[in-house]
């Protein structure tokens, strides 16, 4: 027999020339019993500390199995279930990863700096929703200059559609976009065209449909926390061992079986422990010690923007790479659309918010938050730049506004030009969310198939969370785009990618920023120290990198009507030492759709266009 010393993973079913080694957590039970189709049930021989396991001789890869517990009439799918072809209520089946013959030897991973992440949901990416069909579209991506994909979590989850965040079984690539090797050639695809890939994963919660973990272990939650989704999980209570090495082996299987090239960490502020090690410093080493030489990176979401994340453990940290950085978006959207209602009141969208987020990432980095009606934020002047992932939106923002429009609707088509050139040329790493680089008209809305009784309270909560937004008249029954569980209301999600063609310009606009910040030799070091930020009007900024041998540059923002600044007692503006200023790139240059505007000059009057940015640079006598 196969000794838990022996497998791969603590629990799930493991394949080898003698069989198939099942083994599961399952404290709550006196017997458990593998049932494999087309062969008797197996008694599993219990374990000491909780666990049941035996090998199954007659087992083989494909093959569907169940547990029974305690000769009950019911049959369970496995909690480490690999997959589940027939959804999350079905029967596991046996997966193989060894099967797949990967085609990236040479791949050796990713590391933060110098990536440009591009959110991704594989449900409507594609009119086809499947790992296959995503993966054709790859080239584009790369030839954009998108350097990580960060896919939205596939864990398992119940119904034909959803967002993913509602998973339950968290070792299972969801059976709706393609088997567990369609994941794998998509990844491997992804690789061969110089694209990393990291996978969202949810690390707070279990979904209420199809989580059976409860059948198994009463340990896997607690009741000594408040979780804004559902039971808090269990990681530093009593036999919580065995739950915090759950999930660091569910860490370790994505990066060790699918070669993704690291993680984002959902909602880590809903991740409770106050054990010696924190649960995700646990889950970042293990996710690391399944890349063995590679690279990956490691990114976590935090609402209360707790910048130990990202530090060392002997600096009392958790040691991943990144933290998403709300503050940006913020500042950034109510710049551009004069809106500070619900949770972006306590911002201003001032030139001097934008010139700090670019230089200091946070805003809030412990001062009184009044939305929330306490301090937000923690000192973060120690973090590098590259740490703080910024974005003009995302999948939550984008589906909290009007309509679930895209930042490019509700602005005009000069401040969101001159507002994603600040967002990819600033030192921070920048996010895309799918569709964004050709200026997608598909909304991203709420959606999720839940059952009849769910549903109903769904879309409730929904219209309550909405309802904080005055401006979005929203009521339980009236969605201006639908109900969340119906169907049509994910079909308008799905991506039109022949929009490619019609919005060139948008792509153009990316395309060029992107190599702008890949290849000049100031914006490509992502470094925040050369940053030096002056207010020029009420929407209007200046930023002069200051950046010695490699040559200053000077990037001109104005969100509002045309400035002229003159006389001009600025020392940001002065000329450089050894040169004078000459234009490298503007916002409204006619191939993005924008307005010829006459280059800036030295006479003394700076000519400052509305709705634009500029982009100056040190050019000898």
């Amino acid at each position: 027999m196969l000794t838990a010393v022996q497998r791969r993973l603590p629990v799930g079913a493991e394949a080898s020339s003698g069989g198939v080694h099942f083994r599961v957590w399952a404290p709550r039970r006196q017997r458990v019993e593998v049932i494999v189709e087309g062969s008797r049930g197996c008694e599993m021989e219990a374990e000491p500390n909780g666990y049941f396991s035996c090998i199954v001789e007659s087992a083989r890869p494909g093959m569907l199995y169940r547990f029974r517990l305690d000769h009950g009439d019911k049959l369970y799918p496995d909690p480490a279930s690999r997959f589940q072809p027939e959804g999350v209520h079905g029967p596991s089946q046996i997966v193989t990863p060894s099967v797949y013959h990967w085609k990236d030897e040479s791949w050796n991973g990713v590391s933060l700096e110098g990536q440009v992440i591009y959110e991704m949901h594989i449900g409507t990416f594609t009119r086809e929703a499947t790992w296959n069909a995503a993966q054709k579209l790859l080239p584009q991506l790369a030839d954009t200059g998108i350097t990580l994909l960060e896919i939205m979590p596939v864990a398992d989850f119940p119904g034909a559609f959803g967002w993913g965040y509602d998973g339950v079984d968290l070792f299972a690539p969801t059976h709706l976009y393609g088997t567990p090797d369609d994941f794998r050639a998509f990844v491997d695809r992804a690789h061969s065209v110089g694209l990393g890939v990291i996978l969202d994963v949810v690390y707070n919660h279990f979904g209420p449909d199809g989580n059976y973990l409860n059948e198994f272990s009463e340990d896997y939650f607690t009741t000594r926390y408040q979780n804004e989704w559902g039971e808090p999980i269990n990681f530093d209570g009593p036999n919580s061992g065995p739950v915090r090495d759950f999930f660091a082996s569910n860490a370790f299987y994505w990066v060790d079986e699918f070669h993704l090239d690291g993680l984002r960490l959902d909602a880590t502020q809903q991740i409770f422990d106050s054990s010696p090690e924190h649960i995700l410093t646990y889950v970042t080493q293990e996710a690391r010690r399944a890349a063995g030489r590679r690279q990956v990176v490691i990114v976590a979401e935090n609402e209360p923007q707790n910048a130990s994340l990202v530090r060392p453990p002997e600096e009392e940290g958790c040691g991943l790479d990144a933290v998403w950085n709300d503050d940006f978006h913020h500042s950034a959207r109510v710049a551009v659309t004069g809106h500070n209602e619900a949770y972006y009141s306590d911002y201003a969208g001032t030139p001097q918010e934008l010139i700090s987020a670019v230089k200091w990432g946070f805003l809030y980095a412990g001062q009184y938050y009044t939305w929330q009606g306490k301090r937000r934020g923690s000192y973060a002047f120690d973090l590098k730049p590259a740490s703080f992932v910024t974005y003009i939106q995302n999948h939550d923002q984008i589906a909290n506004s009007p309509y679930g429009a895209r930042i490019h609707e509700v602005t005009t088509p000069g401040r969101y030009r001159a507002l994603t050139a600040l967002m990819l040329l600033s030192p921070g790493t920048p996010m895309l969310f799918q569709g964004q680089e050709f200026g997608a008209s598909s909304p991203f809305l709420y959606f999720a198939d839940h059952n009849k009784d769910l549903a109903p309270l769904v879309a409730k909560g929904r219209a309550e969370f909405i309802g904080q937004f005055g401006s979005v008249a929203y009521s339980r029954t009236e969605f201006a785009m639908g109900e969340p569980h119906q169907r049509a209301t994910y079909e308008k999600c799905k991506l039109k990618h022949s929009e490619r063609k019609t919005n060139s310009h948008i792509v153009a606009l990316h395309q060029d920023l992107l190599k702008l910040r890949r290849d000049d030799p100031v914006f490509s070091a992502q470094r925040s120290d050369w940053i030096h930020g002056a207010v020029l009007g009420p929407e209007a900024f200046a930023l002069r990198f200051l950046a010695g041998e490699r040559g200053d540059r000077l990037v001109l923002v104005n969100f509002g009507r045309d400035l002229h600044f003159s006389p001009a007692p600025e020392p940001l503006l002065a000329p450089p030492r050894k040169g004078r200023w000459e234009m490298m790139w503007s916002s409204e240059d006619p191939k993005y759709g924008g307005c010829v505007r006459p280059p800036l000059d030295n006479t003394g009057i700076w000519d400052i266009p509305g709705h634009c940015l500029v982009v100056m640079y040190e050019r000898a006598h």
